[in-house]
């Protein structure tokens, strides 16, 4: 069967920048949050830990979301949750602004912000960008999943500039406008639906069948599921806690800040070439290597206690780590129909988030318990090679179930010869 001609067109390339601009859009909603902690919690005077609230509701309403939105997009299109997202956002931003209690404030971010909001421009925007690249999906993925880390390097800068200028209610108004204005027209451009029926099967690198790796597809989807909180496990334990080891190690908070800094920039470099190794080796083997060095960099963070050594582990797990996330949606496209993609990506994207929120809190117990990190960063190393069992095991089930169709291929050969 031929491939569908917009498969890797202008247009899907066209559709990838809307994808990447509607994903570094909706980011406002985590990021908008976590730099506005102090001004709320001076608002409704709150210790530190309910002024952290917010971004976990908006934590969990991303997880749980991503899997309804997912599958609205199998049944209706990408468009049908940008859009519920566009509106979610600003009706999130607007209503938060004009929050008089820590409760309201938190139940905006987690319904609206969260479920409805940004939910819908992660794991949908990776699956529905997978249908229109076949020989480039690793780098067409890998470009989408980095307008998270695009987010984060540009939405800080500018909401605290106007937390400044004209107050954080002002500014939640501004972001819900703005958000409404600029996603909804995007929204157009993806109202094309990729026919599943025009995917070409002959260039793909794996069969998909009804038993992926020798595995019923509920089993392939729980052990991804179980990957994605050991990977994220252990990759959250740098990235929450990096400010708060620096101020430990009296180095400032604010080379904390600027190492986290760097450890993002360089994931955006990372989840690039993840995606171009992808479409070389494939999805189970780019996430062995970038799970293998993830660990190699947590232990490098073992013995680092100097500022330019904390420098350089922390560019190396950015370089290590970026790409590890955005790959569970190549391998599951890899290995499921096209038509469960959303639904797929949503449940194990919400296993990343389940992992990065469990993470972070794990390690500040484990810290509250012992008075050093050292022993958060041997637990994380645990989680992660958890992550990496796992992948080992599936790759070893992906060559027992290419053996048998290799001895056929044999057998029939054979025949052949002798007719």
């Amino acid at each position: 069967m031929n491939a569908s001609p917009d498969i890797e067109s202008p247009y899907a390339w066209i559709r990838l920048v809307a994808s990447l601009s509607l994903m570094t859009i909706a980011g406002a909603g985590m990021y908008t949050v976590m730099v506005a902690l102090p001004t709320v919690q001076n608002e409704f005077h709150i210790d530190r830990a309910g002024a952290s609230l917010p971004f976990t509701m908006i934590m969990l309403g991303f997880g749980f979301g991503g899997v309804l939105m997912g599958r609205l997009m199998d049944r209706y299109g990408i468009i049908v949750p940008v859009v519920i997202a566009a509106c979610a956002l600003g009706a999130g931003f607007a209503l938060a602004s004009t929050a008089q209690t820590l409760g309201q404030f938190a139940l905006i971010h987690g319904v609206l912000i969260g479920f409805f909001g940004i939910s819908a421009t992660f794991a949908p925007l990776l699956a529905d960008i997978s249908h229109w690249f076949v020989k480039r999906r690793g780098i067409a993925v890998a470009i989408c999943a980095s307008g998270n880390y695009l987010a984060g390097a540009i939405w800080p800068r500018v909401v605290q500039h106007f937390l400044v200028t004209a107050g954080w209610r002002t500014t939640y108004l501004a972001l819900g406008v703005f958000c409404f204005v600029t996603m909804l027209p995007l929204s157009l451009v993806l109202r094309r639906r990729f026919q599943a029926s025009h995917a070409a099967s002959a260039v793909s690198r794996v069969r998909v069948d009804s038993r992926p790796l020798g595995l019923t597809p509920n089993a392939l989807t729980a052990l991804l599921f179980l990957a994605g909180i050991g990977c994220c496990v252990a990759m959250s334990m740098p990235q929450v806690h990096l400010v708060a080891l620096c101020s430990d190690l009296k180095l400032g908070p604010a080379r904390g800040a600027e190492m986290l800094s760097l450890m993002l920039g360089l994931g955006i470099i990372s989840r690039l070439a993840s995606g171009l190794v992808a479409d070389r080796i494939g999805g189970l083997r780019t996430l062995l290597i970038g799970s293998t060095m993830q660990g190699l960099a947590l232990l490098l963070f073992l013995p680092a206690n100097g500022l330019v050594s904390l420098y350089l582990v922390s560019g190396l797990f950015g370089l290590f780590q970026g790409g590890i996330v955005p790959t569970y949606a190549i391998i599951i496209r890899e290995y499921f129909p096209a038509a469960e993609a959303g639904s797929r990506v949503g449940v194990v994207m919400m296993a990343t988030l389940f992992g990065m929120a469990f993470g972070g809190w794990v390690s500040g117990a484990i810290y509250d318990w012992t008075g050093s990190y050292r022993a958060a960063f041997i637990n994380g190393i645990g989680w992660n090679l958890l992550n990496v069992s796992i992948v080992c095991f599936l790759l070893w089930q992906q060559q027992r179930d290419l053996k048998p169709d290799a001895d056929m291929g044999g057998r029939e050969e054979d025949l052949a010869q002798k007719a």
